[in-house]
Formats: structure tokens, sequence, C-alpha cells
């Protein structure tokens, strides 16, 4: 039937037909988006927890620093001795230098 459950997703196949076949023609495109969902799965479950932080202040700290960790994670850079050198340089810094203490300028001493 037409307007059953199986109905509407056959016409919506149907009516999306020749975008939904562009993989076919492009190999460096994916079939599914499984790489995308995985990649912001940690996001989505970040936000729920963020319910449960106590305060919108806290939430909004929490994301912070969450924020803080997501930038580490994509410039390759271990988040505790990142933030360990932060704790300690961030007194002694000029406010404006404080670019130089985020996570994709850090330098890890060798």
């Amino acid at each position: 039937m037409p307007n059953s459950a199986i109905g509407k997703a056959l016409r919506y196949s149907a009516e999306r037909w020749a975008e939904l076949s562009n993989y076919l023609y492009d190999g460096r495109l994916e079939i599914d988006n499984n790489l995308v969902e995985n990649a912001i799965r940690p996001v989505a479950l970040g936000r729920k927890n963020y319910l449960f932080a106590g305060s919108h202040s806290a939430a909004k700290r929490a994301a912070m620093v969450y924020s803080f960790f997501a930038i580490c994670k994509k410039h390759g850079v271990n988040p505790y001795e990142w933030l360990k050198h932060t704790l300690q340089n961030i007194m002694s810094i000029n406010h404006k230098d404080i670019k130089s203490l985020y996570p994709q300028n850090f330098k890890p001493d060798m």
C-alpha cells in the first residue's frame, strides 16, 4: 500500500534514486556515513551528559574542557601533558600571549 511504512520508504528512495546512487560513480564516496557517525558520537554523548552537570554554569565549564580535549585529539596532543603544562604556566603568561597555551600551539618538552 502506498501509505504504509514500506510504501513511503520505497517512494522516498525512488524520488531520490540519482542522489542515492552517486557513490556508484565516484569511488571516493562511501555507501554509508558510519565514519562521520563514529566521529560525532562522543559529542552526542557529551551533550546528554551535560544535562546532569548540576547547573548551567557547570555544563558550560564541562563543555569547554571537553572542547579542549577534542582539540588535543585533533592535533595529536596528549591531553594530560597539555593540561599539566597549561596549569603550570597560566599564571605567568601575559594575557596577550594566551593563545600560546591553546592545544594546537602546544609543543611538548622533549
